[in-house]
């Protein structure tokens, strides 16, 4: 996905927050912390992947179905993204 590389370090910003938030979990469980929190903790970081999802989408589309370069290519890419939905909503 090369239309992905002028916003990468925005998206990989992201996912080193959300990574954070991983790691938080992690070491919440190991100090025994209160579930109530833990799960705050989750939530949050479901938040978070499902807005990263969601501009990753929104880019897919708008790069590979809106602007493509021809028929051929949104056809592709509209092929791609309704295998990608299948996957992600199982």
């Amino acid at each position: 996905m090369g239309h992905l590389n002028r916003d990468s370090s925005k998206l990989v910003a992201r996912l080193r927050r959300i990574r954070g938030q991983v790691e938080g979990v992690e070491r919440a469980l190991e100090a025994d912390a209160d579930c109530a929190e833990v799960l705050r903790q989750i939530a949050s970081i479901r938040g978070a992947m499902t807005g990263l999802t969601n501009e990753v989408f929104e880019e897919h589309l708008r790069s590979h179905v809106v602007d493509a370069a021809d028929d051929a290519a949104r056809q592709q890419g509209a092929d791609e993204m309704i295998q990608i939905l299948k996957s992600y909503l199982k």
